[in-house]
């Protein structure tokens, strides 16, 4: 552990509430990122132009959000980790409400990015805050309540977009998570702790420095790198569900967006469960056997299973991603350096894995879903196997070793 990190956790403790909310911050900035895909066709009928067109709200989204992060994680180290919380907070509750007012496709595009940029600082500095207050041995079942507040968001979003619409309308869904984004606010100005500054702030070029050094080391590289691969395997199989369901199925957006509930609910049911196995037993056989049953569910999907079996297999895979990604989180939580630059760049990879795993799928789907989906199962595999040796001194510490 940094010699920040073992001082911030002595000087700290966590205040009582604050990871209901920090967990409840997670869940509803994700409701928000995934209610978009179910409505798109809805979007573009009150846009009047294509689904195409519209969509490109989500890598909007999703790109400017994972480069965001690689300023706010030195800008927490700097300044602490409170005040960009509830910054970055503060600016999703405006740009999402204005969000609900825009009557262009254009308009839309140009708010997601906004709200990207400005909201991108919550979650980050979240799971950097729980690296300050929680030592390593027991930070895994703290982190897993704030991914299992992110897979609930998932689930919830994917199915709250299709059902909420008809309801709501488009606009009265982005007023609702403006709404929601108040209350939480409310909550975080209660609870969230004032974490210390750094006696000295190092110079603007230092930044640069800070994420050479990041990845100077095997553990770093090989953590970073499972973070990518992970998110490539994840993201190309998910992404392309939808599609996948409407014409081997053809369901509607609201069955898409039952079906899609699946995905987050074991990470939102057994979140801080996962954590605590992490915590005990370590991560040395938890990640490798996560990615392999990722890849499992892949070549499973590869084969014509009945929807009820393809529901399962959903369900599954997302368990595939609550057993790596929070995990991966924890060691990038105690890598040496600035934390805040180092989950930064974490959340960086993450998201960059995210678009580069739902392109990577859309050039396979040209020899159809199963080829695609094989393909993905088959390096998942392989990834898994080649994380058995890589990962194999991620065992649990003592609190003396700590």
């Amino acid at each position: 552990m940094s010699q920040q990190s073992d001082q911030q956790s002595d000087q700290l403790s966590p205040p009582r509430g604050l990871l209901a909310v920090l967990a409840a911050a997670a869940f509803w900035i994700f409701v928000q990122i995934f209610m978009i895909a179910p409505i798109l066709p809805r979007l573009a009928e009150a846009f009047a132009t294509s689904p195409g067109y519209v969509g490109l709200a989500v890598p909007a989204y999703l790109v400017p959000y994972g480069a965001m992060t690689l300023l706010w994680g030195p800008l927490s180290d700097r300044v602490g980790r409170r005040p960009v919380i509830l910054g970055s907070l503060t600016a999703f509750i405006a740009l999402t409400a204005a969000t609900a007012l825009v009557d262009t496709a254009g308009a839309f595009i140009g708010l997601r990015v906004a709200t990207a940029i400005g909201a991108s600082g919550v979650v980050p500095i979240a799971l950097t805050l729980i690296g300050d207050l929680f030592p390593y041995q027991r930070r895994g079942r703290a982190l897993g309540w704030l991914f299992g507040g992110m897979a609930g968001g998932i689930a919830v979003g994917s199915a709250g977009g299709a059902l909420g619409e008809p309801l709501l309308g488009w606009p009265g869904l982005f007023f609702t998570a403006a709404a929601g984004g108040v209350l939480l606010l409310v909550a975080a100005l209660a609870v969230l702790p004032a974490t210390p500054r750094p006696a000295t702030v190092p110079p603007a070029r230092a930044v640069a420095s800070g994420y050479a050094a990041l990845l100077g080391t095997v553990r770093s590289r090989r953590t970073y790198g499972y973070v990518l691969i992970n998110a490539v395997l994840q993201s190309g199989v998910y992404t392309w569900l939808g599609v996948y369901l409407a014409q081997r199925f053809g369901l509607s957006e609201l069955g898409i967006g039952l079906t899609l509930l699946g995905y987050g609910i074991p990470g939102f049911l057994l979140g801080p469960l996962i954590g605590r196995v992490a915590d005990r037993y370590g991560r040395a056989h938890l990640i490798p056997a996560g990615v392999a049953v990722g890849g499992a569910c892949a070549l499973a999907l590869a084969a014509p299973l009945p929807l009820l079996a393809v529901q399962f297999a959903i369900i599954t895979l997302s368990l595939g991603y609550d057993m790596t990604q929070p995990p991966l989180g924890g060691i990038v939580t105690d890598l040496p350096g600035n934390r805040g630059q180092a989950m930064g760049l974490n959340v960086f990879t993450l998201f960059t894995g995210l678009g580069l795993g739902s392109l990577a799928f859309q050039a396979l789907l040209l020899a159809g879903f199963p080829v695609a989906f094989a393909v993905f199962g088959l390096a998942a595999l392989l990834a898994a196997a080649l994380a058995t040796p890589l990962f194999r001194d991620e065992r649990p510490r003592t609190e003396t070793t700590a």
